[in-house]
């Protein structure tokens, strides 16, 4: 048959004819396409090419899906990666204590996105010196015991250095005014070394998606490891 007697326009056959691929990679057109075979075969024939093809097209939709995840996957690692390592330069900074604590709700509470930060230290004497039971909006010294307490919350667990929840009630302790209104927290527990008690550094987010129990601990984990390096300077 020629051109000129075909139901497509010459040019738009030839362009065709030249590049089938532009039709093959088209998907609605392609269904358009076996649809109208299936019409002329009949509702008696069964197309196998046909029901092959959309099982081929069914997973490849999955497949594409689960690229997606994967790559959105990655890409939130990395911010998360390179938020981690700006907030460890930023603890690396200060050459004195007041600095150290006043950095910490300050520059790094803004880089990690947090609603509230508070790190805290148990003590022998706390019950002996009330006043220093809340040295500031940073620092909270507690009774010998308190870490586990309240990472365990009386439960018969194990005491992991991360621990991601959402608020629990008993955390006005920690947070304070603020505890109305902080929704999810990531503990990280503390070891300064041998012969000193734990402490714990608490991250508070008004979100209460933040910090989830199916979330990574990797990035926090170092992150508590660099900052107990960090605190033994001073402990020292």
């Amino acid at each position: 048959m020629s051109s000129e007697n075909a139901a497509i326009p010459g040019d738009l056959r030839t362009k065709i004819i030249s590049e089938p691929e532009v039709i093959l990679e088209d998907r609605d057109l392609m269904r358009a396409l076996i649809a109208a075979n299936e019409k002329i075969m009949g509702g008696n024939i069964v197309d196998l090419r046909g029901i092959a093809m959309e099982r081929l097209e069914s997973r490849l939709e999955r497949l594409e899906e689960t690229h997606r995840h994967v790559i959105a996957a990655a890409y939130e690692n990395l911010a998360g990666t390179n938020m981690i390592h700006r907030a460890v330069l930023k603890m690396l900074d200060p050459t004195g204590f007041d600095d150290f604590l006043k950095n910490l709700t300050t520059e790094i509470s803004d880089i990690l996105r947090l609603d509230a930060l508070r790190l805290v230290l148990e003590s022998p004497v706390a019950n002996e010196d009330p006043a220093a039971r809340g040295l500031g909006d940073t620092l909270l010294v507690v009774d010998p015991g308190f870490v586990e307490a309240y990472l365990t919350q009386g439960r018969n667990v194990p005491v992991r250095q991360v621990t991601l929840r959402q608020v629990q009630p008993e955390s006005d302790t920690i947070y304070g005014e603020r505890s109305d209104w902080i929704r999810s927290e990531a503990c990280l527990r503390l070891d300064f070394g041998k012969g000193r008690l734990p402490g714990m550094l608490v991250l508070g987010a008004e979100d209460p998606h933040q910090f989830k129990p199916t979330q990574g601990t990797d990035l926090l984990t170092f992150f508590a490891g660099v900052f107990e390096r960090a605190m033994r300077r001073w402990l020292a």
